[in-house]
């Protein structure tokens, strides 16, 4: 019997169509999953009774970018600016199923908003608009040009030594003296950084655009990387992102065949 591929948890965000709720997922990022080497299962969400079930069929979770923001009541705030979008059927779920996660050693794979979950899942806080804060830069994107500009790379991001993102793109061609392009499309991004998380880059400005969880409880950690940008953005044809993907792809093929030796069961699912 073959084995099946690896299945990869991806949250669907809230949405109102005409005049009733739906549940979407960006079909860039199921394609990136599917580049990875997995299966993308879509969550519309989870009642707290129901994350056991998830994390069954999960060989990994990629935690999506989205036009809303984690609400900032999980870090101790008020909304500063009421217009911008909020899920917070998404926090319900999302926040404690990243705790659980890496608790577990699922691989997981943080992108944008999904990379502000984490941080925040784990007890970090974020600036609620980057913009505005003394010395770093407008790192939002502009939606008035066409959006292979507007995905277009912005800036350089410095790998920290030492770390998962230097392991990961050892010998990419992209990555030329510790740095690579990005491209940039975020108001929000880390304020403290949580802790047992390990910054992996910066940007010229000093925002944390990576970062991996670093446990301390003696036990090994499982692969484990959330960007602030994007890059499920034409991945396939950016050697940096296929890279990521391929990575993740081989942990989660790895966790799959280590929970399979302890339930062979699982093949049958």
């Amino acid at each position: 019997m073959n084995r099946p591929a690896p299945v990869v948890l991806v949250p669907a965000c809230q949405r109102v169509l005409g005049r009733h709720p739906f549940h979407v997922a960006g079909k860039k990022y199921l394609d990136a999953v599917r580049l990875a080497g997995c299966v993308p299962l879509v969550v519309p969400g989870a009642l707290p009774d129901e994350l056991d079930t998830l994390l069954d069929l999960a060989d990994g979770l990629l935690l999506t970018g989205s036009p809303s923001n984690v609400h900032p009541s999980h870090f101790g705030e008020e909304v500063l600016d009421p217009s911008l979008p909020l899920d917070q059927d998404r926090d319900a779920w999302t926040l404690p199923i990243i705790r659980r996660a890496l608790q577990e050693r699922v691989p997981v794979l943080g992108i944008c908003r999904g990379f502000q979950e984490v941080n925040v899942a784990m007890g970090g806080s974020l600036h609620q608009a980057v913009h505005q804060q003394p010395g770093l830069r407008d790192h939002r994107g502009d939606d008035t040009q066409p959006v292979d500009i507007e995905y277009g790379f912005s800036h350089p991001v410095h790998i920290q030594g030492g770390g998962v993102l230097e392991q990961t793109l050892e010998g990419v061609s992209a990555v030329q003296d510790g740095q690579f392009m990005v491209n940039s499309l975020h108001g929000q991004g880390v304020n403290r950084l949580a802790p047992g998380l390990r910054a992996e880059a910066l940007a010229p400005d000093g925002v944390v655009e990576a970062f991996t969880w670093a446990p301390d409880d003696g036990r090994p950690a499982a692969f484990s990387l959330c960007l602030q940008w994007h890059p499920e953005w034409l991945a396939a044809e950016n050697p940096v992102s296929r890279r990521i993907f391929e990575t993740f792809g081989a942990a989660c093929l790895a966790h799959r065949d280590e929970r399979l030796q302890r339930s062979p069961q699982r093949l049958q699912r």
